[in-house]
């Protein structure tokens, strides 16, 4: 029997701590290492020396996160506290919601995770090392989305069923200030232990700015009063504001499949910055504070419901555990760009969901009959997974 025969992604394992991967190290879309250069931003310059448990640099990190990881007086929520969760979701870009899933649908998206993992990490390293790096990412991290050849996982039942729980939709209906808003995809992301990296703090998407009619009628329905300059029809710049804030067009929620603690690589979100037009700062350059600014504290079967504008990154996960956040993507009711959706969805799946599942998931699904291209290949290199795609 080997690791992968036994992978949970919840609990201790001994999936990880590849000696053999250096630091810092990733693949190209062939699957050739290399170390990216300093000033691409995509190297963590503190990061330990050795991919090693015991290693001095990995045991003085180990300290240091063990005093000060995780935001101070972080705010956690309940399903029904709907109000609530808005305004901290307005307020700082992320809401963190506890039980959002019962015991029942965390015990399946955990062996469903695992098993989807498993198939990644079946794929194996060259030259001693353990693992396939996934193309473009740090050692002992990949995604659930991007390692998928149809670049989603809504073909999987699983990630499917979790598009509308009882839990989530009301939130979701409030955030978007009604609940015609729609699926835009599924996947998640992990990390392995021995991921003794920082990743760089990003934004998953990045805002046009541009107000439509419709983000303007969205913004109306939230509160927002759209105020004209005086002697014309276009909006005062508080009001453009306004709009811009309450209307996020990309709303994900990740879900936890273990407690996030201070070791095992919990998220980290910067408060505040869903509405930024500057980039974040390079990992060479953040704030101590930024680095510790994780979501330590939120439970398995809770999850963070983020504006995708907001700056966010992974931590190091010096535990013996993996950390899993399968999640589920959602646009604002005011997306109606058919390009800005892809079918990931088989129709026959779709048909088994609830009214609204099926209703808020009807731009991503396929014609009856037809197979997502892609889907159900998992694999850590570009190349192979465009192959897959492309043979279908």
């Amino acid at each position: 029997m080997t690791e992968l025969d036994r992978l949970k992604v919840h609990g201790e394992t001994t999936v990880g701590w590849c000696a053999a991967t250096p630091p810092n190290e990733t693949t190209d879309e062939n699957g050739v290492h290399f170390v990216p250069s300093p000033d691409t931003g995509r190297v963590d310059p503190r990061a330990p020396r050795a991919r090693m448990p015991d290693h001095p640099d990995v045991l003085a990190l180990r300290e240091h996160l063990r005093a000060k990881n995780g935001i101070v007086g972080l705010e956690i929520v309940e399903p029904q506290e709907i109000d609530r969760a808005a305004r901290i979701f307005f307020r700082d870009g992320f809401v963190v919601v506890d039980n959002l899933l019962d015991a029942g649908q965390l015990a399946r998206w955990r062996e469903a995770s695992a098993r989807v993992l498993a198939q990644i990490l079946s794929v194996p390293g060259e030259g001693g090392r353990k693992y396939l790096t996934e193309t473009g990412r740090l050692p002992h991290r990949y995604s659930y989305g991007t390692a998928s050849a149809s670049r989603e996982l809504l073909h999987e039942p699983v990630w499917a069923q979790m598009i509308d729980l009882a839990t989530t939709t009301p939130i979701l209906t409030r955030i978007f200030g009604t609940a015609d808003y729609f699926v835009r995809g599924a996947g998640g992301d992990l990390c392995l232990p021995g991921a003794i990296e920082y990743q760089g703090l990003h934004a998953d998407s990045r805002d046009s700015f541009a107000i439509t009619p419709a983000r303007a009628a969205a913004a109306e329905r939230l509160g927002v009063e759209l105020r004209t300059i005086p002697g014309t029809d276009r909006l005062t710049a508080a009001t453009t504001g306004l709009i811009v804030e309450k209307t996020p067009p990309h709303v994900t929620i990740n879900f936890l499949m273990s407690d996030f603690t201070w070791e095992n690589g919990p998220i980290r979100q910067i408060a505040g910055t869903q509405g930024r037009v500057p980039s974040p700062p390079l990992l060479a350059d953040e704030p101590e504070w930024m680095r510790l600014s994780t979501l330590v504290g939120a439970k398995a079967g809770a999850g963070v419901i983020r504006d995708n504008r907001a700056w966010h990154g992974a931590t190091p996960n010096l535990s013996r555990e993996i950390r899993a956040m399968p999640n589920v993507e959602y646009y604002g009711p005011w997306i109606e760009e058919e390009k800005s959706y892809w079918k990931s969805m088989p129709h026959e799946i779709w048909e088994t969901l609830s009214p609204h599942a099926r209703h808020i998931s009807r731009r991503v699904k396929t014609e009856p009959g037809v197979w997502p291209a892609g889907a159900g290949v998992m694999h850590p290199l570009a190349a192979k997974r465009r192959q897959a795609k492309e043979t279908a």
